[in-house]
C-alpha cells in the first residue's frame, strides 16, 4: 500500500478496519475487548470505524489484542553501529559556547 498517497483520515480508517480484521480473526467481540482493555466498546467501535480516538487506546487495543509486537513495524527501533555512537559522543556538547564579545551594546541610537 502507498500510505504516502493516501490521506491522514484514510490512514484511520485502513487502521481502524485492520484492527477490526484482528479482532475478528480470533473471534473476539467488541464487547470481551472492552472488558478486557477498559475502553468502552463505543470507543472501539469509533476506532473500528475509523473516527479518531487517542493513541493510547490504539495501544490499549493492541494490547488487548496481544499483538504489541505489530508496534516494531509502525516504528522500528534504528540501530546505531559502535562506531558511529563514538562518533556522536564526541560531537556531544557539553556546555553552552563562552561569551564572543558579539553581544548588543546598550545606549545605541535608534
Amino acid at each position: 500500500m502507498d500510505w504516502y498517497s493516501l490521506s491522514d483520515h484514510t490512514i484511520i480508517k485502513e487502521l481502524g478496519r485492520r484492527i477490526k480484521q484482528i479482532r475478528l480473526k480470533k473471534n473476539i467481540s467488541q464487547q470481551t475487548l472492552s472488558e478486557k482493555t477498559g475502553i468502552h466498546r463505543v470507543t472501539i467501535s469509533k476506532i473500528e470505524n475509523g473516527q479518531q480516538v487517542s493513541l493510547l487506546s490504539f495501544v490499549q487495543l493492541l494490547r488487548g489484542l496481544d499483538e504489541l509486537e505489530r508496534l516494531d513495524n509502525i516504528i522500528p527501533d534504528e540501530t546505531i553501529s559502535p562506531l558511529q555512537l563514538a562518533k556522536l559522543k564526541g560531537k556531544k556538547r557539553k556546555r553552552a559556547s563562552k561569551n564572543t564579545g558579539n553581544t548588543i551594546k546598550t545606549g545605541s541610537k535608534w
